[in-house]
Order: C-alpha cells, then structure tokens, then sequence
C-alpha cells in the first residue's frame, strides 16, 4: 500500500525542496547547509509531522529480542 500524505503535507516538502534545490535549506541543530537530497526529503516530513499534518510515522528502529 502506498504511504499517503495530505495536500498540505505535499506543499510544505515542495516547499522544503525548493529551499534545497536554491541552496538555502540549513539544518536544524548544525545550521549547515543540506547537501543530501534524502536529508532534504526527511526534512521536510518532520517539519509537515510538526504541524500536524497528515504524513506517516517514522519506522523508527526494530526492537531486538535477547533470549
């Protein structure tokens, strides 16, 4: 099944690559300047996620069972 992301969501990572592709996207902690095109995407979903918009959670890391 296909990830869904609202109309909303869509613009603000339309938006976040627009940044990326002028060179003007910086990121949050550093304040460097993104480099990586998938850094730029991942921006993007988080600052959509921060706003409450409607894009999918994170994967997160898989919990290892020890026996």
């Amino acid at each position: 099944m296909a990830k869904k992301y609202s109309t909303k969501a869509q613009s603000k990572i339309k938006k976040v690559m627009h940044e990326y592709k002028k060179g003007k996207l910086k990121s949050g902690k550093s304040g460097q300047k993104v480099k990586s095109r998938k850094q730029a995407i991942a921006i993007g979903i988080s600052e959509a996620r921060r706003k409450g918009l409607k894009a999918p959670k994170s994967k997160g890391r898989k919990k290892s069972s020890k026996k």
